[in-house]
């Protein structure tokens, strides 16, 4: 498979800003492999042939500014399909960064933008994180099989450091029981950040590289200050 890289300072009016993309789009045979494995294809007209062909085409401010590269959820399994190995949803990626930042569809740059000041994408202060994980893991404890269940917030020399999907904190708080259960059943060494601790990386879902780099270097800062072995991102 080619190299993949993102292209963001090619003239915006040029036919010819894709062509340094090293994504192979010249090579597709319209098969249609990739949209019939796509879960959304269909959706405003969407189809991953398509859009790779305006790529080969040098649409450039037709897809810039199109709905189609923010529908796809770059889940990949085009690419998985695609007999001539084109990236697909890498792709994607590259288009959303060409999109002024201020344009990015509203939920993303805003959480985006939340988790660049505060390190998670809702905002919430470590006070209150620290008192929802500790609240989740009260209620495990209250379980038979699981007493004196606590969840190790900062712990030094753990096997894993886990992150945490905002949603996790917010609308689904059952669902981390299920890691932490399985944890505890394996007698496993885990931790989890108390700031800094998102796990979805908007950053790369906008195509933005810059914001990328300071998500993904916090998590590392955290690995290295905790010396943690292994990372579980939920990505």
């Amino acid at each position: 498979m080619a190299e993949s890289k993102t292209v963001v300072n090619l003239n915006r009016t040029s036919p010819e800003r894709f062509r340094s993309w090293t994504f192979s789009q010249d090579t597709c045979l319209a098969c249609g492999l990739c949209a019939g494995s796509c879960p959304v294809a269909g959706v405003d007209g969407f189809d991953p042939r398509k859009l790779v062909r305006m790529v080969s085409l040098g649409l450039a401010d037709e897809l810039i500014e199109a709905r189609w590269p923010w529908i796809c959820t770059m889940c990949a399994k085009c690419n998985q399909v695609c007999p001539m190995d084109i990236d697909i949803a890498e792709t994607v990626r590259s288009i959303r960064s060409l999109r002024e930042r201020e344009k990015v569809p509203g939920i993303l740059h805003k959480g985006l933008t939340t988790a660049l000041k505060t390190g998670n994408n809702l905002g919430i202060p470590k006070e209150d994180f620290v008192f929802i994980l500790e609240d989740v893991a009260e209620e495990i404890a209250a379980e038979p099989g699981y007493e004196g269940f606590t969840v190790p917030i900062d712990q030094p020399g753990s096997n894993i450091l886990t992150t945490v999907h905002n949603k996790l904190v917010n609308t689904h708080t059952n669902d981390l029981k299920h890691w932490w259960k399985i944890f505890y059943a394996a007698g496993e060494s885990w931790t989890i950040p108390s700031e800094n601790w998102e796990g979805c990386s908007w950053g790369y879902f906008t195509g933005d590289d810059a914001a990328l780099k300071i998500m993904t270097g916090r998590i590392c800062g955290h690995m290295s200050r905790l010396g943690a072995k292994n990372l579980l991102w939920c990505e």
